[in-house]
Formats: C-alpha cells, structure tokens, sequence
C-alpha cells in the first residue's frame, strides 16, 4: 500500500469513527479563534474555552481588546499559562486588524502569517474552519498520529509534516482530517499512555500496531 492509498484508507476510516468532528475551540467569529488559538498552546482547548468567557465579556470587539492593556489582557488569561507572551501577542495581532486589515481577518495563507502571534498551525486553522479553504493543522495529535500509522516517517517537524501530507491528502479532506486525528488523538492514540491498538479502527494497516 502506498502513502497515498493508505491516506484515502485512514481518512474513510476515521470518517465513518468520527462522523461529526469539528474545532473543540469556541468561537463565533474569526478574531475570536485567533485569539483561542493563542491561548490554546500548551494548554488544554477545555481551560482556553474557559478563560476567553471572561475575556470577551470584557473586551467584547477587536477594537477594545486592542484598546486594553497588556497587563490587564495577561490578568485574565494567565489560568492558560504562559500569559504575557500570550497577551502581548494577542494585543499587537488585535491593533494590526484594527490598522492594517479594517477589522477584518485577512483570508490568505501570506497576510494571515503577517499577524503577530500566528504560525502555519493557527494559519491553517483559520483558512480550514473560517473559510472552508484547503489546510492542514499540524498540532501535536496529528504529528503523533501520522508517525505511527506510517503517513510520515519519523518526522516532528509541524512544517516538514504538513508538506509531506499535502503530497498524499487530498485538498479538501485536509481540515477534517486534523480534526479527525485530534478525536482518535484523545480517544485512542494517546500520548500520555500506550494507545489502545486493540480498539483502534486502523490496527491492521497502522504501522505502529503491526509492529507490536
């Protein structure tokens, strides 16, 4: 089986596992996921989910969370650690969509790494779930899972994952894929345990478990 055939085998398989996945980060509007995503790393999407309650009933626009301290933005979202780098980021990413991009979320791989704070994976979030463009989230859940099944081989690096996959994934099947993984991730290829190869829907093609 090639990379490629075992791909469209793992993506049909965690479909039918996981009909219904989606971003476990809420939002209700683009700036509010870039914000979450910030926030979400290294930490978990259930405490990130938490804490921006408090944070946008605070500062309810882009124009006031850019308006606010960086003190009082650390203040609230220090619960998800790493709070002032988080904060500062989060306030310059806010006044450069305030100034550059009139409130807007700009919707193009190029401008979106033009904002502060955000990487190709927060990148590849937005243009996936914001506006249903082809991505490719390379987060932890998806690194851990694509070199166990063998998608990529001993590869760690975010980037160097996501331009391998691009290469046997299909454009459109990208984004729910990630979140796919990210299901599986929690649920059966865990990280802090041995993964439950016994109940996982790809224990005969999964490299990991055939070599067990």
């Amino acid at each position: 089986m090639t990379k490629q055939e075992l791909a469209l085998e793992v993506i049909a398989r965690l479909k039918k596992e996981y009909p219904d996945t989606n971003c476990t980060l809420n939002y209700d509007d683009a700036w509010k996921l870039l914000v979450s995503v910030r926030l979400a790393a290294q930490c978990t999407d259930a405490r990130v989910n938490v804490v921006v309650e408090g944070l946008y009933e605070k500062y309810p626009t882009i124009e006031a969370l850019a308006d606010a301290d960086v003190s009082d933005i650390e203040t609230i979202v220090r619960p998800c650690g790493l709070g002032h780098s988080k904060a500062r980021d989060i306030s310059a990413c806010m006044k450069m969509l305030r100034d550059v991009y009139g409130g807007r979320v700009p919707d193009s791989m190029e401008e979106l790494l033009k904002l502060p704070g955000v990487g190709r994976k927060s990148a590849n979030l937005i243009m996936g779930d914001v506006f249903g463009k082809p991505a490719i989230v390379t987060d932890t859940h998806c690194i851990r899972l694509c070199n166990r099944i063998g998608l990529v081989d001993n590869i760690k690096e975010p980037a160097k994952v996501e331009k391998e996959l691009w290469k046997i994934i299909p454009p459109g099947e990208g984004n729910d894929l990630c979140h796919r993984f990210v299901d599986h991730g929690r649920a059966v290829c865990t990280a802090r345990t041995k993964p439950y190869c016994e109940r996982c829907c790809l224990n005969d093609i999964c490299a990991y478990c055939r070599a067990l």
